[in-house]
């Protein structure tokens, strides 16, 4: 089955019956998402509201309200932070939001709800309705503390697309998709709904969450959309069967991983580097610790005087280069090997945490006047930690809990606006930052606050 552009997809001749996506209950076939999306596009048409959020766990739900509000000409907004702090940030971007059960309701904001009895089953748009001006606007975390839109048209997403079927297309026939990874982020958008959907794949509506469910659903007849962050758990589970093929993205996967992913799952995984703002920009399937990335055919790179990569590429803007912080070596036309970030935004378990953004959080409790956040490595992983300067009323706190209760109840504020894995794990309490005599904040020194010699001032 040939690979359908989006715009095209609702008016393609499928069988009824044709699966698109799958639970263990239930499966939704081709004349049901026809009808769904198609219903629920008339529905939107009907809305006043011009940029619509989408907030979903269930990745079919999620499929079908990408589309409906694509065929609806409405812009889509995509949060990759669910909590409710911070999507109540990003409401500035936003007009409405349709969402699963996943979310709490935003206060004062337009919401549609799916699945949703209140929907006219019977209204339809008319099909296809051209949508090329249609945008999708995305989140990452920039050089500042606060979350960086993104602005795609459909178009980049659909070239994308093209290289990807183009690549591997063939060898992923009549596959299933099983994925690990949220469709709220640019990888999961791409490989676990629209490239599954164009090219008439099917795929699992709920992610898989552990790695005992990752080696149970292996099939011969299944391709697995994972990251590190899970592959690296694979330990001692019992192999079942077989991927088809396994991909990974979200940062790179050590070599001793990639060597027991196969053992367990039956395939090297292929890994695929890029980022929200770049869309994929290379891959690598690692048969040695030095295995260099391969650039995708259609796009061109330079180094810039700092060792960083610059792309020209049609996912971003075909005539403009597009300036990266990622330090690199290449080694051909084709061929590079990544050496690093040269800016504060980190991958932690594939997920981009701003160390600014967790300073700035943490600055704007009331306990806090001042901290700085690092990366420490601890138990053979990677920890967010925070130096901080109380405020009077954090000393007052302090002391009447203790410090033990303060940094759990600390914790408990940040997940209003962070992610779990951006919330310190340690702490230490300093009178001030340690600076140097131009006030620059001395890294080493606040390093060193972590050593085990003074561990007891958490």
């Amino acid at each position: 089955m040939s690979l359908i552009p989006l715009t095209q997809l609702l008016a393609c001749e499928r069988p009824h019956d044709h699966p698109v996506a799958f639970s263990d209950n239930h499966t939704a076939t081709w004349a049901q998402f026809q009808h769904d999306v198609s219903s629920l596009s008339a529905h939107f048409e009907a809305k006043e509201e011009e940029r619509w959020a989408l907030a979903f766990d269930d990745s079919y739900l999620f499929a079908t309200a990408f589309l409906a509000l694509c065929h609806a000409r409405k812009n889509i907004v995509l949060p990759g932070n669910l909590q409710p702090g911070a999507l109540n940030e990003l409401r500035p971007h936003f007009d409405a939001i349709v969402h699963d059960e996943r979310i709490q309701l935003l206060a004062n904001t337009p919401a549609v709800s799916l699945p949703n009895a209140e929907i006219n089953a019977h209204a339809h748009c008319a099909l296809p309705s051209p949508f090329d001006s249609v945008t999708l606007t995305l989140f990452t975390s920039g050089s500042s503390s606060t979350p960086k839109a993104i602005v795609k048209q459909l178009s980049q997403l659909q070239a994308e697309l093209n290289q990807l079927e183009f690549q591997w297309g063939e060898s992923l026939s009549n596959t299933r998709v099983q994925s690990t990874v949220s469709h709220q982020h640019i990888y999961g958008l791409l490989f676990r709904v629209l490239w599954p959907l164009s090219a008439g794949r099917a795929f699992s509506c709920s992610d898989l969450v552990y790695p005992e469910q990752v080696t149970a659903a292996a099939q011969s007849d299944a391709t697995l959309i994972s990251s590190p962050a899970l592959l690296k758990r694979l330990e001692d589970q019992h192999k079942h069967g077989e991927y088809r093929a396994v991909f990974s993205s979200g940062g790179p996967l050590p070599f001793d991983a990639s060597t027991h992913s196969e053992l367990l799952l039956g395939q090297r995984p292929v890994e695929v580097y890029g980022s929200t703002e770049t869309g994929g920009i290379g891959f690598r399937q690692q048969t040695s610790s030095t295995q260099p990335w391969h650039l995708f055919d259609d796009i061109r790179v330079e180094l810039d005087e700092h060792g960083c990569l610059r792309l020209l590429s049609p996912y971003i803007d075909a005539n403009a280069w597009y300036q990266t912080a990622d330090l690199c070596e290449l080694i051909n036309n084709t061929q590079f090997v990544l050496k690093g970030r040269a800016d504060r935004v980190i991958k932690l378990e594939e997920k981009r945490v701003s160390l600014s953004e967790i300073e700035q959080r943490l600055c704007e409790n009331t306990w806090i006047s001042d901290a700085a956040s690092l990366v420490l490595s601890l138990d053979e992983r990677q920890v967010v930690a925070a130096v901080v300067v109380l405020s009077p009323e954090g000393q007052r706190k302090v002391a009447d809990v203790g410090k033990g209760k303060f940094q759990l109840a600390l914790r408990q504020q940040l997940r209003d606006w962070l992610e779990p894995i951006a919330i310190p794990r340690q702490l230490r309490f300093v009178d001030a930052i340690p600076q140097n005599s131009q006030g620059k904040r001395q890294q080493q020194v606040i390093e060193s606050l972590f050593s085990p010699a003074l561990s007891t001032n958490e």
